[in-house]
C-alpha cells in the first residue's frame, strides 16, 4: 500500500503549518516512526517557507501566486517535493552553503540535506520556479497499519 496527495497552496505563512500538520497527520495514521516523522516535517517546513518567501512575484509588500507540495509514502521511503513558480536557482544557489552562525536566513537548504537522506535541488524544466524534492528511508512503528496492509 501506498499513499500520496499534492496540495496547491498560496504563498502565505499560513499555509506552511498546513502542509506540515497534513504530512504529521499522514504518517502518525500509516504508522511512521515519530523521530522520521519529525525529521521530515522540519525539512517540509523550510522547503515551503523558501517557496513562500522566495517564489514568486512579490506586488505591494505582499506575496502573490501559489506553491505545490507533493508527498508520497511507499512501503521503504517518503519522497516530498515542493515547488513554487518564482525565479528558480541559479547554479550557485542549487548547491547548499552553510551560512554564518549569526545569519538570520539562509539555513533552510543545509538543514533539509542534514534531515533528509537525499535531497534534489533545480528548476523546473521548462516552467521556471525551484523545485526542492527530498526523501528518506522509513522507520516504522510496530503493528503499522502501512506495512500490515501490503
Amino acid at each position: 500500500m501506498s499513499i500520496w496527495w499534492s496540495l496547491h497552496l498560496r504563498r502565505e505563512a499560513a499555509s506552511v503549518p498546513l502542509a506540515r500538520r497534513l504530512l504529521l497527520g499522514t504518517m502518525e495514521t500509516a504508522g511512521v516512526d515519530p523521530d522520521v516523522s519529525y525529521d521530515l516535517s522540519v525539512a517540509l517546513t523550510e522547503a515551503c517557507a523558501n517557496a513562500v518567501e522566495h517564489g514568486g512575484d512579490t506586488a505591494h509588500g505582499r506575496s502573490t501566486g501559489a506553491y505545490r507540495v507533493t508527498a508520497y509514502l511507499d512501503g521503504e521511503k517518503c519522497r516530498i517535493e515542493v515547488a513554487d513558480s518564482g525565479p528558480g536557482f541559479t547554479r550557485v544557489q542549487a548547491t547548499a552553503v552553510p551560512a554564518r552562525a549569526d545569519a538570520e536566513h539562509g539555513r533552510g537548504l543545509c538543514l533539509i540535506e542534514e534531515l533528509a537522506d537525499h535531497v534534489q535541488i533545480g528548476t523546473s524544466p521548462g516552467l521556471g520556479g525551484a523545485v526542492v524534492s527530498f526523501d528518506k528511508i522509513l522507520k516504522w512503528r510496530e503493528n503499522s497499519p502501512l506495512l500490515t496492509a501490503s
